[in-house]
């Protein structure tokens, strides 16, 4: 069953018109949630950076868009599903139909699709840049839109060399982020992670990994500029979103990486997910 507006239906009796603003412009905003045990992890992140990314698009956020009220239209989409304890959601909202670039209205409709979710941490992960085009940096790009281009490209450029992700680089050919997340290298006790200025998405995952490594005395964290050259340098590199938790890269170009802090971090990150913090 897809939520629609807050009415439950079928999918094959959802129909949305040709003037629908998501497809046309991509204007647009989408959140990935993972729900474990009926729990809607780590929904308050969620919750305000979509509410932020309503505000920055000037979509015009309806009354009702609560906390509550929307982690429960999540929660009533997953009881029509399957018996399973782990789903992966996708909250969409985009402006309601109507205009050319200059929108008839800042309404907004919403619609909640509902899968379930058997993600599980491989063994062996290669990656490599994907050069044909840029991310650009600047705060609409940290903002998760429907316009996902560049992420598509670099996608397909992974399935024709055999990877499993690639790396995007912004103008200035430093990292972004991931096809499908943000990234983090490990030299020495320093990890370091794209700053949001580089242009990666504001991830709910990233956000919380940084916070358990500002917990460990053990390793400093630093959000800055990165190139591809350190990339390679690294000792340790691992990627995050919500839905695989952290997933150790084994293997950039020529480069083998060890992958013990990136497990050591997921199990933390497991504890958060089920505590729900």
């Amino acid at each position: 069953m897809i939520n629609f507006n807050g009415e439950l239906l079928f999918k094959e009796n959802v129909q949305l018109s040709i003037n629908n603003r998501g497809f046309k412009y991509g204007d647009g905003v989408f959140e990935t949630i993972k729900v474990l045990n009926n729990k809607v992890v780590f929904w308050e992140d969620h919750y305000f950076r979509l509410m932020a990314s309503m505000r920055m698009l000037r979509m015009k956020i309806p009354m009702e868009f609560t906390l509550e009220f929307l982690e429960n239209e999540i929660l009533k989409t997953i009881d029509t599903q399957n018996k399973s304890s782990i789903f992966r959601v996708r909250l969409n909202v985009y402006r309601k139909d109507g205009g050319l670039y200059t929108p008839k209205t800042n309404k907004i409709d919403y619609l909640i699709e509902v899968s379930e979710s058997n993600y599980e941490m491989k063994n062996t992960y290669q990656i490599d840049v994907f050069k044909d085009f840029y991310n650009y940096s600047g705060l609409l790009s940290t903002v998760k839109t429907n316009n996902r281009m560049v992420n598509t490209l670099a996608s397909i450029f992974a399935n024709e060399n055999e990877l499993d992700n690639c790396i995007l680089l912004n103008e200035r050919k430093g990292v972004v982020e991931v096809t499908n997340g943000n990234i983090f290298i490990v030299k020495g006790n320093v990890i370091k992670t794209p700053a949001l200025t580089e242009g990666c998405i504001k991830g709910i995952v990233r956000k919380k990994v940084i916070e358990i490594i500002l917990k460990n005395k053990e390793f400093t964290i630093e959000e800055t500029a990165i190139s591809p050259f350190e990339v390679q340098k690294a000792d340790e590199v691992f990627i995050t979103n919500a839905i695989m938790g952290i997933q150790p890269i084994t293997n950039y170009k020529k480069k083998t990486f060890t992958t013990e802090l990136g497990k050591k971090l997921n199990n933390s990150l497991k504890i958060l997910q089920i505590a729900g913090n």
